[in-house]
């Protein structure tokens, strides 16, 4: 039997602790959005106010022609200024982000029973989790939101521990991304003096995970939040979006466009996938490059999908701006670190903008 939601102990148990997830709760007929999940008025999303991004989407095979040169400035000013664009014709089949997106709502599909195996607690591999918002023990709102995280050594692994219900197509995905993958951060270096190599590339992109994210029908989406605002702290995310939207991206106060501190809405482009920058790309870049402070919407008349890949350095990595950049610059703007202690900081804390790159910033004089 279901808990009565009004209770917020009780409500945590069986959304949180017990593996339900907001799926559990809407499937159990909630009418209305409990306490527990109604954000403070200042993060609520209203539809009406955003604009939407009219930037058409970067064609990825001319990087291939004699327009490569003006492909590479389109990624580089998206990078500068956003931190978030959309590509076509970027060498992932088309027919495998359907799948894909089925594959996602056949593994939500599944009884509670079957999908909490996986909770961080019990999960048979560390290679995957399954939970519902970010860090809920430390927000003082949830996110409606349930994901999969799947986190990728080799394809043995991967084969045997993902779930079998998105495993081929989860895989598959990752696999047919990586040469886009590398296009992009060749194009994004070289344009800071700096030639991409293998090393290179183990060292800012040598952790890779595929995560599914499911965004429940929700009665009152004025109220909630799917994914509060924030910046991806790895190198690179690639994401696909299905058709109905609710991705936000904020405008940077540095920027010429429109309101600064607006919102714009990224809407869904068949076939297409969203690159947003990350945190240790602006660090990377010191600062030249901009990690997109993002959110997403719930929407009240049908179950969303999304599924990206993070890729990040090796949790052992030392990071810092690059020293052909620092000198050009004339200024280091972010300390070095390892990886692992930002990530901890990153999920040792709720969603809150771009505050999980104060943990890298050098606070100038």
């Amino acid at each position: 039997m279901a808990p009565s939601f009004d209770d917020s102990s009780s409500l945590f148990n069986f959304v949180v602790r017990d593996g339900n997830g907001v799926k559990g709760m809407v499937d159990a007929g909630i009418s209305k959005v409990p306490q527990t999940y109604i954000q403070p008025s200042a993060e609520q999303i209203n539809k009406e106010n955003a604009s939407k991004h009219e930037l058409p989407p970067i064609d990825l095979s001319r990087l291939d022609g004699p327009d490569h040169d003006e492909v590479v400035k389109e990624i580089v000013t998206a990078a500068e200024t956003l931190g978030f664009f959309q590509v076509v014709n970027h060498g992932v089949p088309v027919d495998l982000l359907e799948s894909l997106k089925e594959a996602a709502h056949k593994f939500f599909g599944l009884p509670p029973e079957r999908k909490a195996v996986y909770r961080k607690e019990v999960s048979p591999t560390p290679l995957v989790r399954y939970g519902t918002s970010f860090v809920p023990e430390k927000e003082k709102a949830l996110e409606w939101k349930d994901y999969i995280s799947m986190a990728y050594t080799n394809d043995a692994e991967a084969i045997q521990y993902w779930p079998v219900e998105c495993r081929d197509a989860a895989l598959q995905y990752l696999n047919a991304s990586h040469e886009m993958v590398r296009k992009l951060l060749d194009a994004l270096m070289g344009n800071l003096g700096v030639e991409l190599d293998d090393s290179m590339i183990d060292a800012f992109m040598g952790k890779k995970m595929v995560n599914m994210n499911f965004y429940p029908t929700c009665p009152n989406p004025e109220l909630t939040v799917g994914v509060g605002r924030h910046s991806d702290m790895g190198t690179l995310t690639i994401l696909l979006q299905d058709g109905i939207g609710g991705l936000y991206v904020k405008i940077p106060e540095s920027m010429d466009i429109g309101k600064k501190g607006a919102w714009v809405e990224i809407p869904p482009t068949p076939g297409a996938l969203v690159i947003n920058i990350g945190d240790m790309l602006q660090i990377l870049s010191n600062g030249r490059y901009k990690s997109a402070e993002h959110r997403v919407r719930t929407t009240s008349t049908k179950s969303r999908v999304s599924i990206p890949i993070f890729t990040s350095p090796k949790s052992t990595e030392k990071i810092a701006p690059l020293p052909q950049v620092v000198k050009e610059d004339g200024v280091t703007r972010y300390k070095a670190f390892v990886f692992a202690d930002y990530m901890n900081s990153f999920f040792g804390n709720a969603h809150d903008g771009k505050k999980s790159l104060d943990f890298a910033q050098i606070n100038s004089a």
